[in-house]
């Protein structure tokens, strides 16, 4: 396979972890997909915001992990963190059902942005599975390469930090379970808070305040869960 250069903006913690991925054929492959799609397709986020999620939170950093499957896939969400979208964008129905728990568990007003960028600083990695997708199309670009290199990502968190808080909501983040080391680490599992399975015990899984009990154990500070 001929060589391409890769050199992406990613945080230098998670390029130095990463690195070996970066240069594996799968990713060179997945990085000619991207060529090619973005020639004919809308591609969503922007490239500058493809790992954001890194980028807000370097590695060492890291204290959360929300893992979700796809950005979101209509005009302006998709922001490169997961649930996320940008001020001044309408908040999609899962994110809405988020903040509705938030509410209810911790007493945190429902906000008017849907920006989750205040949590990313603070140690919460918004990480989806797959980090790009076709406009209008969900799924268009899974099964090209992204999901072992997120796969990849939760390993190393797993294999070299200790302490950290994996919150899984619906039965794809749940698949994830098998790359965590669950004699180091807290898991959280609830159903998706989207409209179809968030009366199925994702309203009252409480995950935002059992999160900063977890963390207050490991001496660690609590995240403040409010974006505004």
């Amino acid at each position: 396979m001929e060589k391409v250069s890769i050199n992406p903006t990613i945080n230098e913690s998670w390029k130095e972890i990463l690195i070996q991925k970066f240069q594996s054929e799968y990713f060179i492959s997945l990085k000619k997909f991207l060529v090619e799609e973005r020639k004919k397709n809308i591609i969503y986020p922007p490239s500058s915001r493809i790992f954001a999620a890194f980028n807000y939170t370097p590695f060492e950093n890291v204290k959360v992990v929300i893992i979700g499957q796809d950005p979101y896939h209509g005009a302006g969400q998709a922001n490169g963190l997961c649930f996320s979208v940008s001020d001044g964008i309408s908040q999609p129905p899962s994110l809405q059902n988020i903040f509705k728990e938030l509410n209810s568990d911790l007493g945190i007003p429902i906000p008017k942005t849907g920006n989750l960028e205040p949590w990313a600083k603070q140690g919460v990695l918004l990480l989806n599975a797959t980090l790009t997708v076709r406009a209008n199309q969900p799924g268009s670009h899974q099964k090209h390469g992204w999901e072992e290199f997120t796969d990849a990502a939760i390993r190393a968190l797993s294999e070299k930090r200790k302490g950290l808080i994996f919150i899984l909501w619906g039965k794809f983040a749940q698949a994830k379970e098998i790359l965590i080391d669950k004699s180091k680490h807290h898991i959280l599992q609830a159903p998706h808070p989207s409209p179809f399975s968030v009366h199925s015990g994702f309203f009252g899984c409480k995950h935002f305040s059992k999160t900063n009990e977890l963390l207050k154990k490991e001496g660690l500070q609590a995240i403040d869960w409010r974006v505004e």
